[in-house]
């Protein structure tokens, strides 16, 4: 976990110290990349928590989500339809959906903490 942490400040340092701006015109390509990356590690997160971790399933839907989401924002540019917004709508509610999967979790074992604590 603390590895996690240090790679996330290392990461936000970077992009502080040398900021980088993405053109208009690729920015929704962008956009659904950052959020296929997020889904990907919010369901990694989320399956560590259940002690079901894969390294080969993290990579490849990283891939395969990334692949759809710029493919979805391509056809729709090419067809004149926001297409990218299912990419968005579909990772968006999968972020909240892990997020509070790993809520329930760690709720649950800090209520076991606390009875562990209160019958000694």
């Amino acid at each position: 976990m603390i590895i996690i942490i240090i790679c996330a400040l290392i990461g936000i340092i970077a992009g502080v110290l040398f900021p980088y701006h993405i053109p208009y015109d690729y920015s929704r390509y962008a956009a659904m990349i950052i959020l296929a990356l997020l889904d990907s590690v919010f369901g990694a997160a989320s399956a560590a928590t259940r002690k079901s971790f894969d390294l080969r399933t993290f990579i490849t839907g990283f891939i395969s989500n990334s692949l759809l989401a710029a493919l979805l924002t391509f056809m729709g540019d090419k067809l004149g339809i926001d297409l990218y917004l299912v990419a968005l709508l579909v990772f968006g509610s999968r972020l909240f959906t892990n997020l509070s999967t790993m809520r329930r979790h760690f709720l649950a074992q800090i209520s076991i903490k606390f009875k562990k604590k209160s019958c000694n």
